[in-house]
């Protein structure tokens, strides 16, 4: 996940230098008044979000089956954490003790 993070501001800061030679040398046209970081940056953005889309597709894949991964074992842990307390409360419940309200 990390690296997909990693290559994705990569991809974010070559736009924006792209973007920052294109504005200035007059290829794309300059925000209004002070307003012009703020384009440049915006531009940036907009330009790197298909870019990015489209190249980090394998990478972005390989993310996604590790956080599926991670959700799967948190799901088991829960679940025999359940079954667990199911177990338990079972047991207290046939030694006559008196079980906690849920």
């Amino acid at each position: 996940m990390l690296r997909y993070t990693l290559m994705r501001l990569g991809i974010f800061a070559g736009c924006l230098v792209v973007v920052w030679g294109a504005v200035y040398s007059g290829v794309f046209p300059r925000g209004f008044g002070d307003s012009n970081g703020l384009w440049v940056l915006l531009l940036a953005l907009v330009l790197s979000a298909p870019v990015s889309w489209v190249v980090l597709r394998k990478e972005r894949d390989r993310a996604s089956v590790q956080i599926a991964a991670r959700v799967e074992r948190l799901k088991a842990g829960l679940d025999a954490d359940r079954r667990q307390e199911d177990v338990d409360d079972d047991a207290s419940r046939a030694q006559g003790g008196a079980a906690a309200p849920r």
